[in-house]
């Protein structure tokens, strides 16, 4: 199983700044989500949350609920929570970090991450296909660990 997680403000996807993050809702993105586990035959759950703790909280519990990677938009707090890239480090299982937007190409506050040295990597800028890569590439991560 892959979680999907989202941080805060992402519950305003389609509402918020759509010349910068589009017109999709939150709502359609996770039915993409779920559509691109499908296709390469890993069960999806979304998650989305505004609060840090919260966030913290579901990377925690991932591995004991049968989570075997994470595909985590730490939206805002990319920049500034320690405490979530503490989460990320010690208890989560593989995470790739994803962004709708490119961050390096934005505000220069936007161009340090927290979380990128602790995730297996991270997608930037390809708007919401940006899941799918990183669904993509964890299924095929955890199909070659499931081999040897």
């Amino acid at each position: 199983m892959i979680l999907v997680l989202n941080g805060p403000n992402l519950n305003l996807l389609g509402q918020r700044e759509p010349e910068v993050y589009g017109t999709q809702t939150l709502s359609d993105l996770e039915a993409r989500c779920h559509g691109w586990g499908e296709e390469v035959g890993v069960r999806v759950v979304c998650r989305q949350s505004n609060h840090e703790g919260v966030l913290i909280d579901l990377l925690h519990a991932a591995a004991g609920e049968g989570v075997r990677g994470v595909v985590l938009n730490p939206g805002g707090l990319t920049h500034t929570s320690v405490a979530l890239r503490d989460a990320v480090a010690g208890t989560a299982p593989p995470t790739v970090e994803v962004h709708v937007t490119n961050i390096y190409a934005r505000e220069p506050f936007r161009h340090h991450s927290y979380l990128s040295a602790v995730c297996l990597g991270t997608v930037a800028g390809l708007g919401l296909n940006g899941y799918g890569a990183a669904i993509r590439f964890l299924a095929e991560r955890l199909e070659s660990k499931g081999r040897g």
